[in-house]
């Protein structure tokens, strides 16, 4: 069972991960209408991941007893300067999630809530390899500068990760 404290902090991470999706998904679309097939493909595989994450909670919630309890979704924002700044975004967004699960964990610890606790492990590890990626992203992008062929370049490289669930969807026809 889980505690009065810990229901509320899990269902703010389950709202948190709903709007990274939602986040993710609006930075597709600053992408796509710029014709960066590519970056958009990789944001939206990005969004079905947080989707992942937010079903996570949601059944442990409902594993440990718990209720569920769903917030509006904030408008992301979807404009940026350059495709530099779209990725500089999201590695903060990624640094703050990062900050939001240590929190959690810090709140098991605390509780002496060691289901819980072991839950969230898997957590501290994705949120170490999102923030690996993003950023690694963020110094191709400084380094590619205003370079066109540089953003072609990586444009490809980041098209070959696609969303797993769409792609299933899409080849099954509409």
């Amino acid at each position: 069972m889980l505690s009065e404290r810990m229901l509320k902090a899990l269902n703010e991470q389950l709202n948190k991960e709903l709007f990274s999706a939602y986040f993710y998904l609006g930075i597709a679309a600053y992408f796509k209408e710029r014709g960066l097939d590519g970056f958009a493909s990789w944001m939206e595989a990005q969004a079905e991941e947080e989707l992942g994450h937010a079903m996570r909670f949601y059944d442990y919630i409902f594993n440990r007893g718990g209720t569920v309890e769903l917030e509006r979704i904030e408008k992301p924002k979807q404009s940026f300067e350059s495709p530099l700044k779209a990725f500089e975004a999201v590695y903060l967004h990624e640094v703050g999630v990062t900050q939001s699960i240590f929190k959690l964990v810090d709140l098991a610890e605390e509780e002496k809530d060691r289901a819980t606790y072991q839950f969230l492990q898997w957590f501290v590890e994705e949120q170490v390899e999102e923030e690996a990626s993003t950023k690694a992203i963020v110094d191709k992008l400084k380094i590619i500068g205003d370079s066109p062929n540089g953003l072609f370049m990586l444009d490809r490289e980041l098209g070959a990760r696609k969303a797993a669930l769409r792609n299933l969807l899409t080849q099954n026809g509409p």
